[in-house]
């Protein structure tokens, strides 16, 4: 499996405080801010990245607060396909998200839930 990234996903009860933590002693650079969530990535080694998440009534991803880590794979059809026939747990089924991911959830065998995603090809 082709694993292009994974970053853990950080709960925040501060976002503000948070932020400013992994922006300025870390030296991260916010690559994504939507309601409930900032996507960080180091300046050095852009793959490297975090999440923070917070609760939010009109965040755009509530379902990230049950997330532990998120893995983005080239092909996220073919992980599902073989964590079906590994018999492993999917908590979540295959679907499109509408801000341009498919992913489906699974619990790795510490309990922890795994976001698997790959971005959506662009047509034409």
């Amino acid at each position: 499996m082709e694993i292009r990234r994974a970053m853990p996903v950080i709960k925040t009860g501060d976002p503000a405080q948070s932020r400013a933590f992994y922006e300025g002693f870390l030296g991260f650079r916010v690559v994504m801010d939507e309601d409930g969530m900032l996507m960080l990535a180091s300046t050095s080694t852009p793959t490297t990245q975090i999440i923070l998440a917070w609760e939010s009534s009109s965040a755009v991803d509530p379902e990230l607060l049950g997330v532990d880590v998120s893995i983005e794979v080239a092909d996220v059809d073919d992980a599902h396909k073989r964590a079906v026939t590994d018999g492993l747990d999917i908590v979540r089924e295959l679907r499109d998200e509408p801000w341009g991911i498919r992913r489906f959830f699974l619990r790795d065998p510490s309990g922890r839930t795994i976001n698997v995603a790959s971005h959506i090809a662009r047509r034409p």
